[in-house]
């Protein structure tokens, strides 16, 4: 198995383009991800959560994530939700992913055949990557 990850996703005022998707199905149709769970929530005003429903987010009638509809391995409960909610702002919505890396699995087997553990992860975000190398390119 390959490592796995999450992502949540914020779409302020719960205003969804769809763009990314078509990326999403490609990065599956590849064999590079495999999606265990996807599930979309929105902070109501009042701080309540409510789940929404796949089919059709971006409310323009067609079913823009169909292909997705049932992606539940039952590793994301309603304590993860509530966890991805707290840092969604009111009147947002957003979307919660976990993925397995696919691409790693055969890299990970040949690391554990020949003994090896992983004793350490982690990720570092893009802006942080991206103020490093700004930082770097502007040092004397």
């Amino acid at each position: 198995m390959g490592p796995i990850d999450y992502l949540v996703v914020e779409f302020p005022g719960s205003r969804m383009t769809g763009e990314g998707f078509p990326i999403l199905v490609d990065l599956v149709d590849r064999g590079l991800i495999r999606i265990l769970d996807l599930t979309f929530i929105r902070k109501e005003a009042d701080g309540s959560v409510t789940a929404m429903e796949i089919a059709d987010l971006t409310g323009d009638g067609k079913l823009d994530l169909a292909v997705f509809e049932g992606a539940s391995s039952g590793l994301l409960g309603q304590d993860d939700l509530n966890e991805a909610a707290a840092a969604l702002e009111p009147g947002n919505s957003a979307g919660v992913l976990i993925y397995e890396n696919l691409w790693a699995a055969p890299f990970a087997a040949a690391l554990h055949r020949g003994g090896a553990e992983l004793v350490a992860s982690g990720r570092i975000p893009a802006p942080a990557v991206l103020a490093a190398l700004d930082a770097t390119e502007t040092a004397p």
